[in-house]
């Protein structure tokens, strides 16, 4: 079977470009024969708007000479959903089925406050798709405002697995952060976190990877002097994204909304003690208070107790670390995600 990927360029920051990455080389190229079209690139508006449109460009030439049998769109909400509207509405006009994978995260925004206008052209949009595709059972049913729950399928991000879970080098005063550096992500909440940890640990380490609104946040820990004990590597991938993940002790990721993080994944591959919000699809993946630690957005003096617990306690790291990490292995491998893509992908063609 031939399949259409439409798909963000593969040097792009963020979750849809790293479970795309996934797919190349994967078992899914074996089984399937997949055309990967770029819509998206980093870079300034006009770089971006070059890269839509030749992505467009490159899907009409493909529906003229080799036209896929399924066309699987990876999109999210805001800007995504208009640039990958059009791959829709020139496949569902064509007859050929439509797999929308949606990895948004703030659906308030994109939809429930949306004008009636906006919602109307979601609704069409979203109703050309055979199967629409969500990161969890929250986000499953918010989209089924939208469409029928029974075209809606659950399909969970996935860990690819270092072999050796836990490090005995790991630096145990050692706190990451991996991701967009910006309020989504809950960063303007983690120098009050910090504050309270440093008055308990006054050696701890907090590195914050990733890039956005740094120059705000660095101000923020200014402000609370302890900007030295702070590290901005800047985004990182391959080799040293693995080296901060194995040296780390603890992973920090305060969020307000999610579909379901690569991040938090990846830290639960990894063995870290854990220290997230209830928010998406992250209940989905922690225990809390076995796995890790889930808390409300925002409660910042809660995360800080956590933190220092994690810190001050080996055995209680290294437990939960172990139990998230054969979380991981039981239900979120790339063997097992691909195995219910190829599910969806039966179900989207059947319907055809």
């Amino acid at each position: 079977m031939h399949v259409c990927m439409i798909v963000p360029n593969e040097a792009v920051k963020g979750g849809i470009a790293s479970v795309v990455n996934g797919y190349r080389g994967s078992a899914l190229e074996k089984r399937y024969r997949i055309t990967y079209i770029e819509s998206y690139q980093n870079g300034s508006k006009w770089d971006k708007l070059k890269k839509a449109l030749e992505g467009y460009l490159a899907f009409r030439r493909l529906l003229r000479r080799d036209r896929p049998d399924l066309v699987h769109v990876h999109s999210s909400f805001g800007p995504s959903f208009y640039r990958k509207m059009p791959f829709i509405l020139w496949s569902a006009s064509r007859g050929i089925p439509v797999v929308n994978h949606i990895h948004g995260a703030e659906f308030d925004t994109f939809y429930d406050k949306a004008s009636d206008a906006k919602k109307k052209r979601v609704q069409k949009v979203y109703g050309r798709c055979t199967r629409l595709i969500a990161l969890s059972e929250e986000w499953a049913a918010r989209l089924q405002q939208i469409v029928p729950r029974e075209r809606i399928d659950i399909l969970e991000n996935y860990c690819r697995m270092p072999k050796e879970p836990y490090d005995a080098e790991r630096n145990p005063g050692q706190v990451l952060f991996l991701g967009e550096l910006g309020e989504r992500k809950g960063c303007f909440d983690i120098p009050a976190v910090w504050e309270q940890v440093r008055k308990n640990h006054p050696g701890a380490s907090l590195v914050m990877a990733g890039d956005g609104e740094m120059e705000q946040i660095k101000t923020a820990f200014s402000r609370k002097r302890l900007l030295d004990t702070v590290t901005f590597p800047g985004w990182v991938r391959g080799e040293e994204k693995e080296r901060l993940l194995r040296e780390s002790s603890i992973f920090l990721f305060p969020s307000y909304h999610e579909g379901m993080p690569m991040a938090v994944l990846e830290a639960m591959g990894y063995g870290l003690g854990i220290v997230t919000t209830t928010v998406g699809g992250i209940p989905q993946l922690i225990d809390h208070k076995r796995s890790g630690f889930l808390e409300t957005p925002g409660d910042v003096t809660a995360m800080a107790k956590d933190v220092s617990a994690l810190i001050q306690d080996e055995a209680l790291r290294r437990n939960m670390g172990e139990l998230a990490r054969r979380s991981v292995e039981q239900k979120y491998s790339l063997e097992i995600h691909l195995q219910k893509l190829e599910e969806t992908y039966r179900k989207a063609c059947m319907t055809k």
